[in-house]
C-alpha cells in the first residue's frame, strides 16, 4: 500500500497510508462537530439561565413524562402556571429545552412577531409534515407567504359567516347525540371524542363542502385523524423515537404510516373530483350554485387561485353570496 509521508507536518519522516489519513481526516470531523454542538448547547444553557424551572425527574429525562395526556397531567400543568406565572423553561431530555409562555404579555411580544423572527418549533412539526405536508402550518418564509395569500380570501369575514349555520348544525347533532345517550341512563361522557368529531365534522363541511355523518356512525378517514393525532402526541414524549428511521421501524411507525397513506388517499380524491368538475361547470353555473349555498369552501378558493380566476371569480363569488346573505337576514 503506498504511503504518504508527513513530514511537512514537522514530523520528520513518518509516513501514513491514505487509509490512516482518511480515518484521522474523519476523526478530526468528527470531533470538530462534538465541539461546535457543545458550544453552541453551552451558549444556549447560558441564555436560558434567565427562565425559571420546575425541578427536574432527573439529568437525562428532565421534564420528559410529567405533564402525561391525563387529567393528572393536567393538573401538574397547572401546577407549574401558577407556580412560574410569567413563563418557565422545561427539558425534553438532556438536551431539547422548551420554553412555555403563561402570561399575555409574554406572548404577546411572539404573536406580534413576523414569521421571520417567531421561528416555528421544528423539533415537534416535523412529525407532523409527512401527515400535513409543508403548507402554511409547517412552512416558513417566502413560501408561508405564498400559502398565506392564496388563503387570505377564504379568511374574509362574509365569507366565514356563513359557517355558523354549519357550525350550530354540527354542534345541534353532537347534543342529540348527548340526550339520547342520556335517555339511555348514560351518566359518564368523554367530552373529547364527541367534541372532536363535531369539530372534524365542521372542518370537513367548510373544507370540502363534504357530510360525512362522522358523529352518527364510524369512518376510515376520521379514524385515521384521530390516531395520527394520539401517534404524534405519544411520539413527542418518546426521546429515542424523535429519529425517523427508528421510528418507523416501530409498530407505531407502521400505523402512522397507513394512516398517512388513508387520509391523503381521501383528500386527493376529493380534490382530483372538484379540480376535474370545476372548469367544466363554468362561472355563471358555478355562481349560481353557490348562491343557492351561500358558502364557498377551502377547496373552491384554492383551485380558483391555482388555475388563475381568483380575482374574477372570487370576488364575483364574495358579492353574490353577501348580496343572498343579506337579502335572508
Amino acid at each position: 500500500m503506498p504511503q504518504l509521508s508527513l513530514s511537512w507536518l514537522g514530523l520528520g519522516q513518518a509516513a501514513v497510508s491514505p487509509g490512516l489519513l482518511l480515518l484521522l481526516v474523519g476523526a478530526s470531523w468528527l470531533l470538530a462537530r462534538v465541539l461546535a454542538w457543545s458550544y453552541s448547547f453551552y451558549e444556549t444553557c447560558c441564555r436560558l439561565r434567565c427562565f425559571p424551572q420546575p425541578p427536574k425527574r432527573n439529568w437525562f429525562w428532565g421534564h420528559l413524562g410529567l405533564v402525561s395526556p391525563t387529567e393528572q397531567g393536567l393538573r401538574v400543568l397547572n401546577q407549574m402556571v401558577a407556580s412560574y406565572p410569567r413563563m418557565f423553561v422545561v427539558w425534553l431530555g438532556p438536551t431539547f429545552p422548551l420554553i412555555t409562555l403563561c402570561h399575555p404579555d409574554m406572548i404577546r411580544m411572539i404573536t406580534n412577531a413576523s414569521a421571520a423572527i417567531a421561528l416555528k418549533d421544528m423539533v415537534f412539526y416535523r412529525f407532523l409534515k409527512p401527515w400535513l405536508g409543508d403548507g402554511l402550518l409547517l412552512s416558513a418564509g417566502d413560501k408561508w407567504n405564498s400559502h398565506r395569500r392564496m388563503l387570505t380570501p377564504a379568511f374574509h369575514f362574509n365569507i366565514l359567516k356563513p359557517y355558523v349555520k354549519i357550525f350550530n348544525d354540527s354542534a345541534n347533532v353532537m347534543h342529540a347525540k348527548w340526550k339520547h345517550l342520556v335517555s339511555e341512563g348514560r351518566t359518564h361522557l368523554d367530552m373529547f371524542e364527541h367534541i372532536s368529531l363535531m369539530t372534524l365534522d365542521s372542518l370537513q363541511k367548510c373544507v370540502f363542502s363534504f357530510d360525512s355523518n362522522c358523529q352518527e356512525k364510524p369512518s376510515e378517514y376520521i379514524a385515521a385523524i384521530l390516531e395520527l393525532s394520539a401517534l404524534v402526541a405519544k411520539r413527542h414524549q418518546q426521546i429515542f423515537l424523535h429519529m425517523d428511521f427508528l421510528y418507523y421501524l416501530t409498530p407505531d411507525g407502521q400505523r402512522f404510516r397507513r394512516a398517512c397513506r388513508l387520509v391523503h388517499n381521501f383528500t386527493d380524491a376529493v380534490i382530483q373530483e372538484r379540480r376535474r368538475t370545476l372548469p367544466l361547470q363554468g362561472v355563471d353555473d358555478f355562481l349560481e350554485a353557490k348562491a343557492k349555498s351561500k358558502t364557498l369552501d377551502f377547496i373552491d378558493i384554492l383551485l380558483l387561485t391555482k388555475v388563475g380566476f381568483s380575482g374574477i371569480w372570487i370576488e364575483e363569488t364574495e358579492r353574490t353570496l353577501i348580496t343572498n346573505f343579506r337579502l335572508e337576514t
